[in-house]
């Protein structure tokens, strides 16, 4: 078999094992400390139980992700990269989720803070692709295409690293969805990312790895949350995977779940902003935004939520295989 494919099998099992272990005995330890969940009182008021459910259970997948990884990637610097972008916005959530134990509120950093925050990574990144000469061009989906976007180069991966963290973020709301979803388009990296004869197929396997053993925990009903410090990470190595594959514009039609989550929150703010501003009162397009809360109020069951969406994403991950037929 492949060097670099069973490489990439070993860390997803060596990560899955990791995570396995790390969680049971992290979860008491969060009960302990008083890490619990502080839900939004504006939320579904079935969300209301989870209130005390430990939370920052995402130091367990960064530490899996990266201590698998570590051990099959030898010295490659795109994998590297991958990892310092994993580990940094794992940072930037841990404190996000910190705060908000603190305060015992559901907000955290303040909303500039988190991008100010999340900017200097994301710059970071970008100096790690010029300065190594990375081959920077978009590949077109279902064409022949790499684009090179040249001096909109930067702005772009400014913008594709925000869009990806930000949507895994909203993305986690429902116990198992967040993980599961991530889960799917990291086995969409991971094959990717082998046929490229990229050792960030490692990368991509231990994400799988480390989600499937925090599913065991995580799914409906979920003894721990992820929190910033998990959606946050995962966002960073998502994105960073899909541009040094060049492939962010595939990897956002596989996640196409992040981009509706995102969309049905800015919508609902923007147009609630702007009716109160032109008729006093504010309205809203969704019944609740992110999507997934809408779903719920809909009378779907959150499991019924989660499970249409993984679904969903497993097509979509299909529609992205037929994407790039053109170039692997």
């Amino acid at each position: 078999m492949n060097e670099l494919l069973l490489a990439g099998i070993y860390a997803a099992l060596a990560a899955f094992a990791v995570c396995v272990v790390i969680c049971p005995l992290a979860i008491p330890h969060l009960r302990r400390l008083k890490f619990g969940q502080n839900v939004r009182t504006d939320g579904p008021e079935s969300h209301l139980k989870k209130t005390g459910t430990p939370t920052m259970g995402g130091v367990a997948i960064v530490l899996s992700i990266i201590g698998a990884s570590l051990f099959f990637i030898k010295g490659d610097g795109r994998a590297a990269d991958v990892l310092v972008m994993t580990a940094s916005f794992g940072v930037i959530g841990f404190i996000d989720d910190y705060l908000k134990i603190k305060k015992k509120s559901s907000d955290g950093l303040l909303f500039m803070q988190k991008i100010i925050a999340q900017l200097i990574p994301t710059a970071y990144f970008i100096w790690r692709l010029y300065s190594s000469g990375a081959d920077m061009s978009v590949y077109i989906p279902f064409t022949n295409i790499f684009l090179d976007l040249k001096y909109l180069t930067a702005p772009f991966i400014v913008c594709a690293v925000l869009g990806f963290v930000n949507g895994v973020n909203l993305t986690d709301g429902l116990d198992g969805l967040a993980s599961g979803v991530t889960a799917l388009v990291s086995i969409f990296l991971f094959f990717v990312a082998f046929a490229a004869g990229s050792k960030l197929s490692i990368v991509s396997g231990a994400a799988v790895g480390a989600l499937l053993g925090f599913l065991l925990f995580n799914s409906h009903p979920a003894k721990v949350f992820m929190g910033d410090t998990g959606s946050l990470a995962l966002g960073g190595l998502i994105s960073a995977t899909a541009i040094i594959l060049r492939m962010p514009l595939v990897v956002a039609l596989v996640g196409l779940i992040y981009f509706v989550e995102s969309l049905s929150t800015m919508l609902q703010v923007g147009y609630f902003k702007l009716t109160k501003k032109l008729y006093g009162k504010g309205k809203r397009i969704f019944k609740m935004a992110p999507f997934h809360h809408h779903l719920e109020q809909c009378g779907y069951k959150e499991t019924q939520v989660v499970a249409v969406f993984y679904i969903f994403t497993a097509v979509m991950c299909l529609i992205g295989f037929l994407a790039t037929r053109n170039v692997f």
